[in-house]
């Protein structure tokens, strides 16, 4: 999950280079950490904070497959 994380905050940022995201693996879920350049955060996060939402939206998704629970925390 962290490397579809990876993958759609590449795509959107402008400095590719300095998104790193940090998987923390439990029994039962998984917390994925997204950690991009100061100047991406409004373009991760989006107005209203839709792509965040977006994002988390298609991590649980994919989630749902290996029967675990993901949270996604954007951290600067």
């Amino acid at each position: 999950m962290g490397e579809l994380v990876e993958k759609i905050a590449k795509s959107l940022v402008d400095n590719p280079d300095e998104v790193v995201v940090n998987e923390i693996e439990g029994t039962q879920s998984v917390i994925v950490e997204l950690k991009v350049a100061q100047e991406d955060m409004g373009k991760v996060i989006g107005k209203q904070g839709r792509i965040a939402k977006a994002i988390r939206t298609l991590v649980k998704a994919a989630a749902v497959r290996k029967n675990k629970k993901v949270s996604v925390e954007i951290i600067q």
